[in-house]
């Protein structure tokens, strides 16, 4: 089933790429067109050794235990000009199979697909439809445009992808702001008994190319309707790079998520309180010379009753992170690096070899190329 699963996918693969490949060889196509890959292979060691080789359920990035592994290959292509665009990714790897698990058959696969439209002549309010990367936080999919290699629990928790539609407008040289409409917190499809679309706004002012304030946010609902169960979300990160060899990220994220009803005999409570949750992280990068780079992070997340990390825990999921990682550039495009992180709760809430620990430690190690 797995080889012919592979195979089909495969097939798609070649069926989508290689007319992209002989159109962006023509001159009336070629001015507009970009094609480009992205391969991360990598090997993780987790010191809790799980027997099934899948590591902790609230990371979706080189989650893999003991075993090499590709986090994530992609085919993109993109296509802009005058007044149009378009992008396509079409993804593999343990990524794609985790956090798109929610999701139906060849839709795990695809990383991004929306076509766009510019709404006025200078085309700085462009309306874009279709499946996006989300317009939450500073960290990406594709490891390398990271500062760390595993992505922050600020990260793997709130949307990576969202399907719905955009309007993005430049209002001038610093300052963005960008409204959607979603089929709800990063979902392609709408899930069962939800009528509702979820909402985001993202203003972000970068006065400059080395500074930017990004405040973002969501309102919506993945439960049934029934329900009546509003989430209101907030993500703030700031990223100064005052020169080529240091950077520094401050990050914060709170939301809050309207607490179920409670039935009295047969008469429906509703409940005014709400279940909050937050999350606090700070980066910093510096340069040791031109080709390797040491990175450092410490980060704390809040989630007393479940609302996004459900571990069934009596106080909820209340953990510290914290990491240093290695990159070496062996080349502009190609990355090697290594990366010891840890995680430590008041609570024995991490499964290790039949028992609960109240810590998770382990290494990780990734080599990924963006190509051509």
């Amino acid at each position: 089933m797995k080889t012919l699963v592979s195979k089909t996918l495969s097939s798609i693969l070649f069926a989508l790429v290689l007319p992209l490949l002989a159109l962006g060889q023509t001159d009336s196509v070629k001015a507009g067109f970009e094609i480009k890959g992205f391969i991360d292979a990598y090997y993780v060691y987790d010191f809790q050794r799980p027997d099934d080789h899948i590591r902790q359920p609230f990371l979706y990035n080189h989650n893999r235990h003991n075993e090499f592994n590709i986090n994530l290959a992609m085919l993109h292509a993109a296509y802009e000009k005058s007044n149009v665009r378009a992008r396509l990714g079409i993804m593999a790897g343990t990524y794609a199979q985790d956090n798109y698990a929610a999701e139906e058959n060849l839709l795990k696969n695809v990383f991004e697909a929306n076509v766009g439209v510019a709404l006025n002549k200078r085309r700085s309010l462009w309306l874009d439809a279709g499946i996006f990367p989300s317009h939450i936080g500073f960290e990406s999919a594709i490891s390398t445009e990271n500062p760390t290699l595993t992505r922050s629990l600020l990260a793997e928790n709130s949307p990576y992808f969202l399907s719905g539609a955009k309007l993005s407008w430049s209002v001038s040289e610093a300052w963005t702001f960008t409204a959607l409409i979603t089929n709800g917190w990063q979902r392609i499809a709408r899930p069962f008994g939800n009528q509702a679309p979820g909402v985001g706004t993202q203003l972000q002012y970068q006065p400059h190319e080395r500074l930017t304030f990004n405040w973002s946010t969501y309102a919506g609902s993945d439960a049934h309707d029934s329900l009546d169960q509003v989430m209101l979300f907030n993500n703030l990160y700031l990223n100064l790079l005052p020169s080529d060899k240091f950077q520094l990220i401050a990050g914060f994220d709170i939301g809050a998520r309207e607490a179920a009803y409670t039935m009295q005999g047969s008469m429906r409570v509703d409940n005014d309180d709400w279940d909050l949750w937050y999350t606090p992280i700070i980066i910093g990068r510096i340069g040791l010379s031109r080709q390797l780079f040491l990175a450092g992070r410490a980060e704390y997340y809040s989630d007393p009753t479940g609302v996004i990390i459900d571990y069934g825990a009596p106080a909820g999921f209340e953990t510290w992170g914290f990491s240093v990682n290695l990159d070496y550039y062996i080349q502009e495009n190609a990355m090697f690096r290594i990366e010891g992180r840890s995680f430590r709760s008041q609570q024995a809430i991490f499964p290790a070899e039949g028992a609960f620990r109240s810590s998770n430690t382990f290494i990780a190690g990734s080599l990924a190329i963006m190509f051509p």
